[in-house]
């Protein structure tokens, strides 16, 4: 058995100053200082122990943003908006101050004149620059950024989320897309993969029950007429959803779980509507119309009311943690048995949200054997 390793890994978030990305700084530090317990931890949970997963305290935290807001800064808006306590936002300045000195200038943003080329050997160096300067022994890069639009079949360069990605594997650090944005799909970055990869599009809330209530419904053979959904939400994700480009990469991954776990892709849409009242929260509708037996119709609905940033920020840690020792131990290329965090998992991935977490305790041996 390999014992778990004491090693400083870094997290590169690319959109390190944005809700989800304060939220991660924030809670490693809350959670390792013992200041909150690790609620939505799946890796703190018995079934992970003695794996080799670095500890919180091991992490350290830099990335690349566009916007200039510091890191301290944001964190204050969100525990004015009750997403970080205030007793924890006093107690972990300054490992927010220590992340804030390590983010670097994004791209590309109006008027660079840098090309693709470019901007990827300068995020790259800034990677490899961010692991020589902590003397780090891996690196996970996560996409955390606002959602991009799909893109067009005209377009010939690639989307900055394919940028970022690209300067990962240059960098040879892990990477996982926990956005619907383009990423590793772009063609140009297909092949194989020197470095564990995962992802894309974190699964948090609509999707999450969708993945549990999807298969409930083919196991007990009940038809599904349609399934329509509607979700509120403010903050940056709202602002960029606004865009009915960028919603329809969002909800590609909503509706690929109903017709993979149903069979069909039922009737019914999904619809976002930016509301930015609502700050940091969300709240999604569900409408699940149904047949039983004899014909007889029925419905069932669902009402989801939570805080994307809360509820992404533990997940993005156990993706850098499980791909962090799943680098160490040597394994390279798409890692399926991650689909458990992911609307659009890799491939190989189970469905159900049930047999997605049986393959992510396989997983778990793996890493505790250093099986690559």
């Amino acid at each position: 058995m390999t014992p778990p390793t004491s090693a400083r890994t870094g997290i590169w978030l690319i959109g390190a100053r944005g809700s989800v990305a304060t939220t991660v700084v924030a809670g490693c530090a809350a959670v390792a200082n013992g200041l909150r317990p690790p609620v939505g931890m799946v890796t703190l949970t018995p079934p992970f122990q003695d794996c080799g997963l670095p500890p919180l305290g091991a992490l350290v935290f830099g990335g690349h943003d566009v916007v200039s807001c510091p890191l301290p800064k944001r964190a204050e808006q969100l525990a004015a908006q009750g997403v970080l306590p205030y007793d924890v936002l006093a107690a972990v300045q300054e490992e927010l101050a220590a992340a804030e000195a390590a983010i670097r200038p994004g791209g590309a943003v109006a008027g660079d004149l840098r090309d693709g080329h470019e901007l990827v050997s300068r995020f790259a160096e800034d990677i490899v620059a961010f692991q020589t300067d902590n003397r780090l022994a891996r690196c996970v890069v996560v996409n955390v950024a606002s959602t991009e639009p799909a893109p067009r079949a005209d377009d010939t360069g690639m989307p900055a989320s394919s940028l970022y990605a690209a300067a990962a594997l240059w960098a040879g650090a892990a990477y996982v897309n926990f956005t619907p944005s383009t990423g590793l799909h772009h063609p140009a970055l297909s092949g194989a993969y020197k470095v564990p990869v995962a992802g894309r599009d974190g699964k948090t809330g609509q999707t999450l029950l969708r993945s549990v209530l999807g298969p409930m419904f083919a196991q007990r053979a009940l038809a599904v007429r349609s399934w329509s959904g509607t979700n509120l939400l403010g903050g940056g994700d709202g602002a960029a959803l606004a865009d009915p480009a960028a919603a329809a990469a969002k909800n590609a991954g909503k509706e690929r779980v109903l017709a993979d776990t149903l069979g069909t892709a039922p009737e019914g849409q999904v619809h976002i509507d930016d509301v930015p009242s609502m700050g940091e929260w969300k709240t999604a509708w569900d409408h699940i119309a149904f047949e039983g037996f004899l014909g007889a119709r029925m419905v069932l609905q669902t009402t989801w009311q939570g805080c994307d940033s809360a509820l992404a920020a533990p997940l993005v840690l156990d993706l850098a943690r499980l791909l962090a020792r799943a680098h160490e131990i040597g394994i390279t290329g798409p890692v399926p048995e991650l689909g458990f965090f992911f609307k659009d998992p890799d491939p190989g991935a189970y469905a159900s949200l049930a047999e997605q977490h049986l393959a992510l305790l396989g997983l778990a041996g793996r890493l505790r054997e250093g099986d690559a």
